[in-house]
């Protein structure tokens, strides 16, 4: 009867596993190699190398996300560009409002005819930039 009693109280710590991992295999990289491996380890997201490893050998899908710095940068120059070029029109519509409310129409009408002139710059380079945003998305983003 003791020794039913000691078999119960014995039951502590946590349950077994199901299918425990016994197999053990052991390898050894260089230097190189080992830079290699850790990059793709980083830039798979996974929190457990041996799972990292197993997935791999196994045929899992992994999924890496590379985030270019080059293309970041492009983009967030491109979107402050948007925004000052939406506030040069902006400021063309309030400069063509005053001309005409402060100045006669001759006047106004000259005034007008030079900024008519840059407006058409402007126009040349918006085109040139179009041109240069398509050429780099289909270049960059479309590897």
């Amino acid at each position: 009867m003791n020794d039913q009693r000691k078999k119960q109280r014995c039951k502590g710590g946590r349950k077994p596993k199901i299918d425990p991992c016994i197999h053990r295999y052991v390898f050894r990289l260089n230097d190189k190699d080992n830079n290699k491996f850790l990059s793709l380890f980083e830039a798979s997201g996974m929190d457990n190398k041996a799972q990292f490893i197993t997935s791999l050998l196994f045929s899992k899908e992994i999924k890496t996300v590379k985030i270019d710095k080059g293309t970041v940068d492009f983009y967030m120059r491109l979107t402050s560009f948007y925004a000052q070029f939406r506030a040069v029109g902006v400021n063309y519509n309030q400069v063509v409002k005053l001309l005409y409310t402060h100045f006669t129409e001759k006047k106004a009408a000259a005034f007008l005819y030079r900024l008519e002139k840059n407006t058409a710059e402007l126009a040349v380079l918006c085109r040139g930039i179009i041109e240069l945003t398509d050429e780099f998305n289909n270049r960059s983003l479309k590897k």
